[in-house]
């Protein structure tokens, strides 16, 4: 059986391909860099990054861009020699005006570089790429302000919108029309939407016509896809799907859910699969029956049950994630297997300045919205235990480094090493709660000036976290504060998207290039 989710922590929005033997998921990264990551199985059990799409800032420059702005939604697809791909860059998303710059980027080898953008339009987010089988592209989208889907076609030659475009579907009733794909199955045209806001309420409907332009029927049983929210222990927030067709003519639908504790997701919105029949009126339902996401779905016949990965990759699932940055080898985001807010860390991170060690330099304040210095891991499992050890002599209270425990640039924690006014080092936990900033704990002066320990562990049901630290590598550890609450971490306090997040940390405000050396980073799965 394939165990969901099957990305797990903070992979939502996938959109899923099958190229040959090879199956290919790409998930949204809102203000994270590198945009858009891809995962590839041969199983669709077994996944593990493979690559990401937006490398480069001449592909996405996000910095400014908003908590939860940046890449919604990515379209990948495959027409047989090349893939593409579609993703929003999200300006603005409060109050009436959205801001949503939809762009396409291509390649022919799905693990290496991908294109420059070519700008598309900015009417809506979520927009997706339609290979019809006589050959044409249309762009599909929804329109800002859920007011529904539009098509219009794609010259592939020049990648200029022309023709006329049309509204073809203003949704089921059910509310919050977007994540628009479309098939061409049979002598049908299927649209499947995300529907029901991206929370508790969130489905997957289900639409068909005769012709690319409609007029589109919905399924008359939908949604197609939804949340058993009287259960907690079910899968929860399950839409914003895509569909894939397996070698051996079966069908799986990829869709986006979260595990939730007391209505709290601290993981984020993940990725799940469950198996899909398409029956003799011509409607999918789920294998399993019902509609309700399921925990486990079965897995696909005539498939190889080997990953048969090559070159670099990230595997899924591993109970423990530990670095010892002893390559020396350059600094890489996604073979590293970090992420970044908004830029790539460049020269602020490098792997060669001392061996054995990650230099990360410090750049403004974790509040800022452009150039923070946080090399971060996404939150996997509930009950998990980080630890870094770094060396760091701070000059000025506007110095600080440490072991990062966030969500965004308004909610998180952090246990570092600082100054006070006479500039003796100390030890600080700070809590930022919607940005206002508390310290949690007074100051403490450590026993030496040498490396330390710092370590966040969570409590089984992942509610609360415990920080602590050690001088002497690990032998005796201090408690600087139990059971702090990780509610400001989660989608619903944040309004947000991403999930927490645990990271290595520098800043210098003063702007006077102090940086940390941080020996190792891990993540562990104690569950």
């Amino acid at each position: 059986m394939i165990q969901n989710p099957v990305l797990r922590g903070f992979c939502p929005d996938p959109s899923i391909i099958r190229a040959g033997e090879d199956y290919y998921i790409a998930v949204s990264t809102f203000e994270w860099f590198p945009g858009v990551k891809i995962f590839h199985s041969r199983d669709l059990k077994n996944w593990e990054q493979v690559g990401a799409a937006l490398t480069r800032t001449s592909q996405i420059d996000m910095k400014g861009d908003p908590t939860s702005g940046g890449v919604w939604a990515p379209c990948l697809t495959y027409d047989g020699s090349r893939f593409y791909l579609l993703f929003t860059d999200v300006k603005t998303k409060k109050g009436r005006f959205y801001n949503t710059h939809n762009y396409l980027i291509w390649t022919d080898d799905i693990r290496g570089e991908w294109s420059e953008p070519v700008y598309l339009n900015s009417i809506g987010f979520d927009p997706s790429l339609f290979h019809d089988t006589d050959g044409r592209k249309y762009l599909i989208n929804m329109v800002n302000g859920f007011k529904g889907i539009l098509v219009q076609e794609l010259d592939p030659r020049t990648w200029q919108l022309i023709g006329e475009r049309k509204k073809v579907y203003s949704g089921s009733g059910i509310g919050c029309t977007e994540g628009p794909h479309m098939y061409h199955i049979g002598d049908w045209y299927y649209l499947l939407t995300a529907e029901g806001g991206t929370g508790y309420s969130h489905c997957v409907s289900m639409a068909r016509a005769k012709s690319v332009w409609g007029p589109f029927e919905t399924d008359p049983e939908n949604p197609f896809l939804t949340s058993d929210t009287e259960d907690p222990e079910e899968l929860q927030k399950c839409g914003h799907g895509d569909l894939v067709q397996t070698q051996a003519g079966e069908w799986y639908i990829a869709h986006l859910c979260a595990r939730a504790q007391q209505k709290q997701s601290l993981l984020g919105r993940e990725t799940a699969l469950q198996k899909i029949v398409l029956t003799d009126d011509g409607w999918f339902r789920l294998k399993s029956g019902g509609r309700f996401g399921q925990r486990q779905t079965e897995e696909p016949e005539g498939v190889c049950s080997e990953a048969g990965n090559a070159g670099a990759s990230i595997m899924e699932g591993a109970a423990l994630i530990r670095d010892d940055f002893d390559t020396g080898k350059a600094w890489n985001h996604w073979q590293n297997g970090y992420v970044s807010p908004r830029i790539p860390l460049g020269e602020y991170a490098d792997l060669t300045a001392r061996k054995g060690y990650l230099r990360l330099t410090g750049q403004e304040s974790m509040n800022s919205l452009h150039r923070v210095t946080l090399a971060a891991r996404r939150q996997q499992e509930l009950h998990v235990q980080a630890m870094t050890k770094m060396d760091f002599h701070p000059t000025c209270e506007q110095q600080l480094a440490g072991l990062a425990y966030m969500y965004d640039a308004m909610n998180f924690y952090i246990a570092g090493k600082t100054t006070d006014e006479e500039g003796s080092p100390v030890l600080v936990l700070l809590k930022s709660d919607a940005g206002v900033i508390t310290d949690e704990i007074e100051p403490v002066r450590p026993e030496t000036d040498g490396e330390i320990i710092f370590r966040a562990r969570t409590s089984e049901d992942g509610m609360k976290v415990e920080f602590a630290y050690s001088g002497d590598n690990g032998v005796n550890w201090h408690v600087m504060k139990e059971e702090c609450t990780t509610e400001i971490l989660t989608d619903e306090h944040c309004r947000g998207f991403t999930g927490a997040h645990f990271g290595m940390y520098v800043h210098d405000m003063a702007g006077l290039s102090a940086y940390a050396d941080f020996d190792f980073f891990a993540i562990e799965n104690l569950a």
